[in-house]
């Protein structure tokens, strides 16, 4: 079997009255360091301009932060004028929100390269310090990083739960489906591996195709593989359903385990156009080992364990 026995463990724990509010339910994750919030956000920025985006966005929606609000920092701090944040319990407190705005300011005003060389690889469209200079240019970040701006965004930090629709921060906890936010609001959408999480994947797309401006992108880099609950890369596809509900447990979520395919398709019936579809593929199990729900996998679909989708709006749907 290729499922780890402490997940299982942990599932059943989370049945016992009273013991499952003690056990831990999230590790610090990217966004709890400013370094990664920097990261994420030049790649989804530098990919999505290098493939039709032509101007920093004026709105961007983030789903799912996590432990801060550091990317959106990162993308105000870069031009965006307005970001929402959208999550389903509140993981970022102002304490750290502020102290990971604050060591993103340093790095911009530093025109830091990035930290380190994940996937996909955007370096061929960096400087030779391994800053987009070509889109935050001097006078860009003049302005973006100008005190007066970075002083009143700081101050913005603390309220951005109780924000008025019209503020430059937003953080809205939990969002409870399209009427969230109105229609054509946003220019730009992101999450970073976040969607392999999401139980109503049709959903989102659907929330974020009635948010997205029409002509507005949308970026998301997906982690389909086990997350540690399995000895092989894809082994959680080995996974009966009576087994995967037993390591569910209680958590308020894990992982929904869908294939690249299912936001491929999600997209597509949504109105999207698929821009840039970017597959990491890592050797797991064979076919043979499949539980009896994925035996349908394709060959591509077994083998994917992340992928980086760049999607755009289309002016019009039929």
């Amino acid at each position: 079997m290729p499922m780890k026995p402490k997940p299982l463990l942990r599932g059943l724990l989370s049945f016992v009255p009273g013991l499952h509010a003690l056990l831990p339910t999230r590790k610090p994750g990217a966004t709890d360091f400013a370094p990664s919030c920097y990261e994420i956000w030049l790649k989804h920025l530098v990919l999505a301009w290098e493939n039709g985006l032509a101007a920093i966005p004026d709105t961007l929606i983030e789903l799912g932060p996590g432990e801060s609000l550091g990317v959106g920092f990162a993308a105000l701090l870069s031009g965006v004028k307005r970001y929402i944040a959208l999550d389903i319990e509140p993981y970022a407190t102002p304490e750290r929100n502020l102290r990971i705005f604050d060591a993103l300011v340093d790095l911009f005003t530093a025109r830091a390269g990035r930290p380190s060389k994940g996937w996909p690889n955007y370096d061929p469209h960096l400087n030779a310090n391994l800053f987009p200079d070509h889109i935050l240019t001097e006078d860009r970040l003049r302005q973006s990083l100008a005190p007066e701006r970075m002083q009143a965004l700081r101050a913005m930090i603390s309220d951005a739960r109780t924000a008025p629709p019209d503020a430059a921060i937003r953080y809205i906890v939990p969002w409870t489906g399209p009427d969230t936010l109105p229609p054509d609001c946003a220019d730009m959408i992101l999450s970073h591996t976040v969607l392999e999480h999401v139980e109503d994947i049709d959903g989102t797309y659907r929330s974020c195709h009635r948010w997205l401006r029409p002509g507005g992108f949308m970026t998301h880099h997906i982690d389909l593989r086990s997350h540690g609950l399995a000895t092989e890369t894809n082994g959680h596809w080995a996974c009966s359903e009576m087994l995967w509900k037993l390591i569910a447990g209680r958590k308020s979520f894990l992982i929904n385990r869908q294939p690249h395919s299912t936001h491929h398709q999600a997209l597509e019936r949504w109105g999207f156009t698929t821009v840039l579809d970017l597959k990491k593929t890592t050797p797991g199990i064979d076919r043979g080992k499949l539980a009896k729900r994925w035996r349908g996998l394709s060959d591509e679909d077994l083998s994917c364990s992340e992928c980086f989708l760049l999607a755009r709006k289309k002016a019009s749907t039929a």
